[in-house]
């Protein structure tokens, strides 16, 4: 009987294939177990102590770890096996595969970090413009790492980068010039972020759309409408558009104008015009500037007016709700009757 290192397969003895079978299962089954070791052991430890950093770390090195443990068995195992005609482009794989691994712990472990030292700079300012821009900015190092790490990939595999990159900038032109809105959102959105004409949560008016703005992109801004919509806006129609920001508003002004019969006499016109007042300086989310007054003869009531302002507390629509509430629970109370519209006809004999 032949002895396993005189039966060859694909011109390998099976011995070696045996052995190259080993480290790509062994690796497979020690990145099993090291990823149980840091979901079961590791991060339990992490989550006992008192910074965040390390269970960002451990959470963004662990897969990268395991999957390089899987690259290394692939490599030991492809070691002992000879393919002359495919040596050399495996060669270039693996070369690209490791650093592709290693651009993919770069990119998680600077996006952990950095997002965990936004989220810091954004929790002692709420109104920084760190909360704009932290989404853009994880994206674009993101973008850049990879970006990075593709170019050195194809220099290891053997690529003239140079050559590439020149193909690509004159690419480039072209599509510039085919992509010139897209341009043109993109220096949108460089003047959303320079002008700062809103903000994340901040309630906009702009092209016939009203609503608050829930992301602000360096291409679009998405705004969810008062009707319960997202609606994505191109960043270069803040350039060229009237944007009408509602939070930016120090107060609300709003009016209210009442009528009451003509048999309201001059004591009821003034009674209503004391109600109107107290109720609406006693409500804690108007402003001290309030007006009212008795602003003349209708064709068939008495108007009383008032003007007040809703402070930024206040809710454009629940502070004039429980304003005309307790104006109408106090008016029926006093017996101050409303007028509706009358006409009397009187016919001669």
């Amino acid at each position: 009987m032949e002895t396993l290192e005189k039966i060859e397969f694909l011109g390998n003895p099976l011995t070696e294939w045996g052995i190259a079978l080993f480290y790509i299962l062994g690796s497979v089954i020690v990145a099993r177990i090291l990823y149980r070791i840091f979901s079961n052991r590791v991060k339990k430890w992490t989550e006992g102590t008192e910074t965040e950093v390390d269970d960002l770390l451990v959470d963004a090195v662990e897969e990268p770890i395991c999957l390089a443990i899987v690259i290394v068995g692939f490599w030991l195992g492809y070691s002992h096996l000879n393919f002359e005609a495919t040596d050399e482009y495996v060669a270039k794989v693996f070369d690209i595969a490791v650093v592709l691994n290693v651009t993919w712990l770069a990119s998680r472990v600077l996006n952990s970090l950095i997002g965990y030292m936004l989220n810091h700079l954004s929790d002692k300012n709420q109104h920084s413009m760190v909360n704009d821009l932290a989404p853009i900015l994880k994206k674009t190092i993101g973008f850049g790492v990879w970006t990075l790490g593709i170019i050195m990939a194809l220099g290891n595999a053997g690529y003239d980068v140079g050559a590439l990159l020149a193909g690509v900038g004159i690419g480039g032109i072209a599509m510039a010039m085919a992509a010139k809105d897209f341009v043109a959102n993109i220096f949108g959105g460089i003047t959303v972020f320079i002008d700062r004409p809103f903000r994340v949560g901040d309630r906009v008016k702009v092209s016939g759309i009203d609503g608050t703005v829930i992301e602000i992109g360096i291409r679009s801004t998405r705004i969810k409408t008062l009707q319960g919509r997202t609606v994505t806006i191109p960043n270069n129609q803040f350039t060229n558009t009237v944007v009408e920001n509602v939070t930016a508003e120090p107060s609300r002004k709003m009016s209210i104008q009442l009528g009451l019969t003509y048999d309201a006499t001059e004591k009821d016109i003034q009674l209503a015009l004391d109600i109107l007042k107290k109720i609406v300086d006693d409500h804690e989310q108007t402003e001290e500037d309030v007006t009212v007054w008795f602003s003349g003869f209708g064709d068939f009531s008495l108007n009383v007016n008032c003007t007040y302002y809703i402070n930024k507390q206040g809710h454009w629509a629940n502070t004039p709700t429980d304003i005309n509430l307790s104006i109408l629970k106090e008016f029926n109370a006093n017996n101050l009757e409303f007028a509706f519209p009358t006409q009397t006809v009187i016919l001669d004999k």
